[in-house]
């Protein structure tokens, strides 16, 4: 089970597994009360705000405005490492931002670049995170399975931790 945590270390750690992955599920809820995720990439991660682009008079704008609460879901197979991070969403036009944050591979959605009168910013407050850092050998694997028909105990999965921003 996983500890509640504010250290600086731990938000630290969120903010670099989420830069790693690069793109989240990005999850609204819609008027009826269902969940809508889409994925969607990270363009900056500014302390405790994660920045993104979006299409202006979406419906995710429509349900950011309905409900800011949102979550972003990330993980890393190939690492071990998940990450659940929930934050207050806002939509913004601020064509300086946009441009401070541009990365070229925008462009595909933005043709226009940073001044594309279509692109919009999303900028998300994390509230609290969760993470799962697990080791990823398959050595560790391997020494998992023989503990497990040995002692009938499970390995340590690695470490895990609620973080408060």
């Amino acid at each position: 089970m996983a500890t509640a945590t504010n250290d600086d270390e731990a938000r630290t750690k969120v903010r670099e597994m989420l830069e790693k992955v690069g793109v989240v599920m990005f999850v609204t809820m819609r008027s009826d009360g269902s969940h809508h995720a889409r994925p969607m990439a990270i363009q900056k991660i500014e302390g405790d705000t994660v920045w993104f682009y979006h299409v202006a008079g979406t419906p995710k704008a429509q349900e950011i405005a309905q409900d800011s609460d949102v979550l972003l879901a990330a993980s890393d197979p190939s690492s071990q490492n998940y990450v659940s991070a929930k934050g207050t969403a806002r939509t913004l036009k601020d064509p300086a931002k946009a441009k401070a944050i541009w990365s070229e591979g925008a462009r595909v959605w933005f043709p226009k670049g940073a001044e594309d009168p279509e692109l919009e910013l999303i900028s998300v407050s994390i509230t609290g995170a969760e993470y799962w850092d697990s080791p990823s050998s398959t050595a560790l694997h391997a020494y998992g399975y023989v503990k497990a028909l040995a002692t009938g105990e499970r390995p340590a999965g690695g470490e895990n931790k609620k973080v408060s921003f």
